[in-house]
């Protein structure tokens, strides 16, 4: 017989909860199978099966807090796989069985569709004949009706309920007028989420200095080279690469940006490992680049790439999420305008990307119409001054607006000139 307990994910963490089940009570696994996937107050994880056997949970439910060490499961190892009455594995036949299943599921879809015509609308949105006749005449929005047909279809009746209630609509499983409350209870990494927060509001003297950069030229350089760059490094060329690399050179010139208090002393960093925030279903996660300042491009597009999918399917480490010096958080792609992100401590300082939009600015005289972005760096004045804050971000201004110093962190005619 087997224990499996809850593995130690990191020093300053007693304590996980259970998110899911992944084999049942009883049920036979193999070898690396994963039966269980836990939260911490930072990440998830899965545990795997030691060895194959027959599993037996002990008696904790999903969402239940478990201490690290805690009995989870045991495997009897010396049970027999079991087999069908055919002398074929189990797990064989019930995968033949799901075949079979989809097999006659496409075959009854087929039927459907052959028998019921369908209308598509923009964005996959289909409807009855007679539903799409109504939406036509009466000019409806598809998108506001509820669909109650197979498939996510249309039908004339959810036509009809939409146009007798014109104007209102419910929220998603409640009907109009609805008073229902949930209760849920807070998953560890949003009650950490909330602390950190909190603390960060109440230990660092934060404050944010604004400015706004044209992004003219990395867009014209995007669009230039994005095809070729796929081609080539095999991901695509994103706007978070030209900022991580900016921020590398920024914070190499105004070291006290790319440092932290430690008690009475402060602690400075001669590299840049740059926390990415990333937003998930669960809650927002930092995972952290490290040393951009040794990256080409391609490599950082990587790890932003691979970090995010990590973060998206809840496989993040430990390691991954902490260690961070400096940290940047891209609210442009939800629609912020401008915005004042929170430090994420014990780090000193944050920037706020936001969303591009086109201005009328004044060059040479002139006023044009230019892809203009507002970056925003809150700092923590313990550490940081106005002066180091505010020319941080105008050299980062300065980087993005003339890419070509991102190469060798100075203006090439400067250099030519040893200016």
């Amino acid at each position: 017989m087997i224990d499996i307990k809850v593995p130690t994910v990191g020093e300053s963490i007693s304590e996980v909860t259970l998110l899911k089940w992944n084999k049942k009570d009883g049920e036979y696994v193999e070898r690396d199978e994963v039966i269980a996937e836990l939260e911490s107050e930072k990440a998830t994880f899965e545990v795997n099966a030691e060895q194959a056997g027959l599993l037996k949970h002990a008696f904790i439910n999903e969402g239940d807090t478990i201490k690290i060490g805690d009995l989870l499961a045991t495997i009897d190892d010396k049970a027999t796989k079991p087999v069908s009455s055919n002398g074929s594995p189990i797990a064989e036949k019930a995968e033949l069985k799901k075949e079979t299943s989809r097999k006659e599921e496409k075959k009854t879809k087929a039927k459907t569709a052959a028998t019921s015509p369908v209308v598509e609308f923009e964005d996959d949105i289909k409807a009855s004949p007679v539903a799409s006749a109504i939406i036509a005449d009466k000019k409806i929005d598809p998108a506001t009706v509820k669909p109650t047909g197979p498939a996510g279809k249309i039908l004339k009746e959810d036509v009809l309920a939409a146009l007798s209630n014109p104007g209102k609509k419910a929220f998603e499983g409640a009907e109009l007028f609805s008073r229902n409350t949930r209760v849920e209870k807070m998953s560890n990494l949003r009650k950490t989420i909330s602390k950190r927060l909190v603390e960060a509001k109440n230990t660092t003297a934060m404050l944010t200095t604004f400015n706004e950069v044209d992004m003219g030229s990395i867009m014209e350089i995007r669009n230039k080279y994005k095809d070729k760059f796929k081609e080539i490094h095999a991901v695509n060329l994103g706007f978070m690469s030209f900022f991580a690399k900016a921020c590398s050179i920024a914070l190499s010139e105004w070291p006290t940006v790319n440092a932290y208090i430690n008690g009475d002393d402060l602690v400075y960093h001669d590299y840049a490992d740059i926390s990415i925030a990333v937003s998930t279903p669960r809650g927002l996660t930092v995972p952290v680049i490290r040393n951009v300042e040794s990256l080409s491009m391609a490599e950082i597009e990587k790890a932003v790439m691979e970090l995010a999918a990590k973060a998206r399917d809840s496989k993040l480490t430990t390691e991954e999420l902490t260690g961070g010096t400096f940290t940047i958080t891209n609210g442009g792609v939800f629609g912020s305008l401008m915005s004042t992100p929170i430090i994420n401590i014990p780090q000193s300082a944050i920037l706020g990307m936001h969303k591009i939009q086109d201005r009328p600015v004044v060059i040479n005289g002139q006023v044009v119409v230019r892809p203009m972005m507002y970056l925003a760096l809150s700092y923590d004045h313990r550490i940081i001054d106005g002066r180091e804050s505010v020319s941080f971000l105008v050299r980062v201004k300065e980087l993005l607006e003339n890419p070509q110093q991102l190469l060798i962190g100075k203006d090439p005619v400067k250099s030519l000139l040893e200016l």
